[in-house]
C-alpha cells in the first residue's frame, strides 16, 4: 500500500499500523473514504472516471504493483467489485490485502497477476457503465 501511494492516488492512503487491544489484533489504518453511488451519474461522466482509473491502474502495474482483488470471488458475500469505490476525487481502490510487488514475486508470476487483473478490469468496465 505504501508503495502504491508513492505512484499515484488510486489506492487508499496508508496512515499507520496500530494495535487494537480489545481484539488483540494489528490493524491497518487508512484514510477515510466516503463512497458515492455512481448510478446517479451519466454514462459519459462514468467513462471519464473509468479512463482515469484505467490509466492509474496501468501506472501501478508499470511501477511493479498489482492489486489482485478488483473482482471479489463469487463465494464471498458483497458486490462483485466492492473494492473499487467512487469518491469525490474519482474511482479509488481499497483492500490491498493480497496485492503483490513485482520485486517480491518475480516477473513471471507478476505478469500473470497483471493479466488476470486486466481481465477483471474489462469486466468492471462493463459492470460500471451498464448498471
Amino acid at each position: 500500500m505504501k508503495f502504491a501511494n508513492t505512484v499515484n492516488d488510486l489506492v487508499a492512503k496508508f496512515i499507520r499500523l496500530d494495535f487494537q487491544e480489545d481484539l488483540q489484533a494489528e490493524m491497518l489504518v487508512m484514510e477515510r473514504i466516503k463512497p458515492i453511488d455512481y448510478r446517479a451519474f451519466e454514462v459519459e461522466i462514468r467513462e471519464l472516471w473509468l479512463d482515469v482509473f484505467e490509466t492509474e491502474l496501468i501506472e501501478l502495474h508499470r511501477a511493479g504493483f498489482v492489486h489482485r482483488d478488483l473482482q471479489r470471488p463469487s463465494n464471498i458475500g458483497g458486490l462483485a467489485f466492492d473494492n473499487i469505490l467512487l469518491t469525490d476525487t474519482g474511482l479509488r481502490l481499497i483492500d490491498v490485502g493480497i496485492s503483490a510487488l513485482k520485486s517480491q514475486v518475480g516477473h513471471k508470476i507478476f505478469e500473470k497477476y497483471v493479466e488476470i487483473e486486466l481481465q477483471e478490469m474489462a469486466l468492471f468496465r462493463e459492470y460500471f457503465l451498464n448498471r
